[in-house]
């Protein structure tokens, strides 16, 4: 009988992760062969890996396993407790999620009790006090190590070969690698530290092409320097660099021949040649062979490696020209923002005073009276004021009749029929011509609105644009605190404020933007959402994260059209204005049908074109309404429409003709009500507007008049929304939309439409 066995589970390795526990084993093991007694200079480094969030069981297993360098029990088992020690310590700080601060000195320490009292330490003769008192300053040295390795292996782990190091940061890399080489040096002898020194320092030659390559060759000679105990070997590898910078643009080569003649001619004043020529040619082949291998490396692959390696700068020239830009395009905008004021000026020019009335009596008089034989007697009879009075009530009537007439014109007036003929022949051109008047009067007037509303907008786009972008202390905190995350930016740029506070940052495509997000937000104290992520590379994207709004908001509509109809003339409308404001709206055209729908869809397409443009709201609503009273049909339309701000949650309502709104919040119950007329009716629009103040988990409802009929009175509906215990705006409006219907027997006499709107708080 054969019985299958159950497959092992598949373990996904990381070679990443893998090189760098089998690099922190190697360092470990080189740091406890760089003092002559195999003293644990480990604890250091575990120290710091376990402050970077390192594997704490591998961190320690290494601290204790590098400990055979010293081939001894008693330092195995001083080793192990220490080892034990930090375990507990970091294990229990993870478990309760809390952060080491300043105790992290003390715990350092503490670490070292087992160090002075089980590893077995002879002391030196160069101190001239005892063996103990020697390991307890060896201690001491351990934990100032311990806290300076921690800020250069946090360096290497998240900041080096991919962004600007601090100065800092560089000083602690230095000590680390001078211990690095002395335990490099002390068991294999000088070769391979030399070998490590030329590849190194020639590979920074070749990517920093600049001075900044001599200094990092005087880091990279220190272990050998104390070797040696002598200078020499910092002053020779000093000019080497020199030498090699100074022949780099003639290429690498040439570069590399440079530094290997000028070893040659360095050693041979040392003494190397008078060596054995084992000692000679193993010497320069630690030279030759990596400056050969840096020379064999692609110029594709070394372009990459200096981008990967160097490509962090402060983009101050970028910076001043967006700002020059900035200014230029903000001082024309306000040229054109001036220009549009000029334009309203020139519409809203003061009209002369009307003297329709003074032409018509002239034209009278002239017609009427120059042949008739009473002129005289009419005259001195004040005739003339007399018709002006009759002229006065034609104008407010539209013509006369014998009513009209003052008592003294039909007294004295021998031809009242003839009079009374002409007057009202006058009247009818008048009226043609005051027609005209108002048509042009009102043409000037709303292309005064318009030219105000556009001014206004680029004035207030001409003093976004002039505010500049400067250098901020919170760009470094940020950069400082992604770093530590191991998140990298080759750039920040931070600008704006308050409510238009925007952080633009070049990262990885694939750095996961829930947690970039949660980084900034703490390390800048403002509460931000990403806005967009534009790719810029095939590895790299452009992340622009904004301050998020305190609100979020959700929307329900339902709507039924009227029976036998099949379009309903309530059209809606959800729009967002921008990243902080958001408009809804509800419009009902008059009737019900495809026509009704038009002038609903009409009206709410022109506000939204004019809120998206940003326009002031008492021109929006001015506009609108002379745009369709101009139409050539007797179209209406009856408006709800609300803007509501996201980060307040104040809402502006304005109601034109509609049925009242409302707005649940809790067991609170708000009528929202208007008494303008439609949109359309009269020449000019009077809204009725509200200020409310909404809160998380309120509801703002909008009806068409077709659902609030179907209630019989308003006090019935309020008692009828006040019993909604509603969670979700689109069960709500549903809800509504089903009892109205309901109250119908199932057939809708109207167009029907509930809109719902949820303020919720933000995530």
């Amino acid at each position: 009988m054969k019985v299958k066995l159950p497959s092992l589970p598949r373990v996904k390795i990381s070679y990443g992760a893998a090189a760098k526990y089998l690099a922190l084993l190697a360092a470990m093991l080189l740091l406890n062969l760089a003092l002559p007694q195999g003293e644990p200079l480990s604890f250091a480094l575990a120290f710091a890996a376990l402050c970077c969030g390192l594997n704490p069981f591998l961190c320690c297993a290494w601290h204790l396993a590098a400990s055979v360098t010293a081939l001894s029990a008693a330092a195995s088992l001083s080793a192990g407790v220490q080892a034990a020690f930090l375990l507990l310590v970091f294990s229990l700080y993870r478990r309760f999620g809390r952060e080491m601060k300043w105790e992290r000195a003390v715990y350092a320490l503490l670490g070292q009790l087992p160090f002075l009292f089980l590893f077995p330490h002879t002391g030196y003769s160069l101190f001239p006090f005892a063996a103990f008192w020697q390991k307890m300053l060896l201690g001491a040295m351990f934990t100032a190590l311990s806290l300076l390795f921690e800020g250069g292996l946090r360096a290497l782990l998240f900041r080096a070969f991919k962004c600007r190091l601090g100065g800092g940061e560089i000083a602690e890399l230095a000590l680390m690698w001078l211990f690095l080489g002395m335990g490099l040096c002390r068991p294999l002898g000088e070769l391979p530290l030399l070998a490590a020194i030329a590849l190194a320092g020639f590979l920074a030659v070749c990517l920093f092409q600049n001075a900044a390559a001599v200094p990092f060759a005087l880091v990279l000679s220190l272990p050998l320097c104390v070797a040696r105990l002598s200078a020499a070997p910092a002053a020779v590898s000093c000019a080497l660099a020199c030498l090699a910078l100074l022949f780099l643009p003639y290429g690498r080569i040439a570069s590399a021949l440079a530094l290997f003649v000028g070893f040659m001619g360095a050693e041979s004043l040392g003494g190397l040649f008078s060596s054995s020529a084992v000692t000679i040619s193993l010497t320069l082949l630690a030279v030759f062979l990596p400056c050969a291998a840096v020379c064999c490396v692609p110029d594709r692959l070394f372009r990459r490696l200096g981008h990967t390696l160097l490509f962090y700068r402060e983009r101050t020239l970028p910076r001043i020209a967006i700002n020059r830009n900035r200014r230029a395009v903000g001082e024309q905008l306000f040229e054109i923002s001036a220009l549009f004021r000029e334009i309203e000026s020139a519409f809203r020019t003061e009209e002369a005073p009307d003297d329709a009335g003074a032409r018509i009596r002239e034209k009278l008089i002239a017609s009427l009276c120059a042949s008739c034989p009473n002129r005289r007697k009419c005259r001195e009879a004040h005739i003339p004021e007399s018709m002006d009075k009759l002229i006065a009530v034609g104008k407010a009537k539209g013509r006369v009749n014998l009513i009209d007439l003052p008592a003294e014109l039909s007294s004295t007036c021998n031809n009242t029929a003839g009079l009374l003929f002409a007057l009202n022949k006058q009247l009818a051109e008048y009226r043609r011509y005051a027609c005209e008047i108002q048509a042009a009067r009102e043409g000037k007037r709303l292309l005064a609105d318009q030219a105000r509303g556009i001014s206004e907008i680029l004035r207030d786009i001409a003093l976004e644009q002039s505010g500049e972008y400067t250098f901020s202390d919170e760009e470094a905190r940020l950069s400082n605190a992604l770093a530590s995350a191991g998140i990298l930016s080759s750039e920040i740029f931070l600008y704006g404020d308050d409510t238009r506070f925007t952080a633009s940052m070049t990262l990885e495509n694939r750095t996961n933007a829930v947690r970039l997000v949660k980084i900034a937000s703490d390390a800048l104290g403002v509460p931000l959402a990403l806005s967009e992520k534009i790719p810029l590379t095939p590895d790299r994207a452009c992340f622009i994260l904004k301050r998020k709004a305190n609100f979020d908001a959700a929307f329900g509509v339902a709507s039924c059209p009227k029976k036998g109809e099949q379009a309903s003339g309530d059209t809606h409308s959800i729009l967002k204005i921008d990243e902080r404001r958001f408009l809804v709206a509800l419009s009902d055209g008059m009737g019900s049908g495809e026509g009704a729908r038009d002038v609903s869809d009409q009206t709410l397409s022109l506000l939204e074109s004019f809120y998206k443009a940003k326009m002031p709201s008492e021109t929006v609503l001015g506009t609108v309404n002379k745009l369709i009273a101009f139409s050539s049909e007797e179209t209406f339309s009856c408006l709800d429409l609300a803007a509501v701000n996201l980060d307040t949650g104040a809402a502006d309502v304005v109601k034109i003709g509609s049925p009242a709104g409302f707005v649940l919040s809790g067991e609170e119950l708000r009528v929202l009500e208007g008494e303008s007329l439609p949109i359309g009716m009269l020449e000019a629009v009077h809204p009725a507007t509200l200020q409310v103040e909404m809160k998380a988990d309120d509801f703002l409802i909008f009806m068409s008049d077709g659902v609030t009929t179907a209630f019989g009175s308003s006090a019935e509906l309020c008692a009828y929304l006040s019993k909604l215990k509603p969670l979700n705006p689109q069960s709500l409006a549903e809800e509504i939309l089903k009892t109205a219907l309901l109250r119908y027997n199932g057939s809708a006499e109207d167009d029907m439409t509930v809109l719902a709107v949820k303020l919720t708080k933000a995530a």
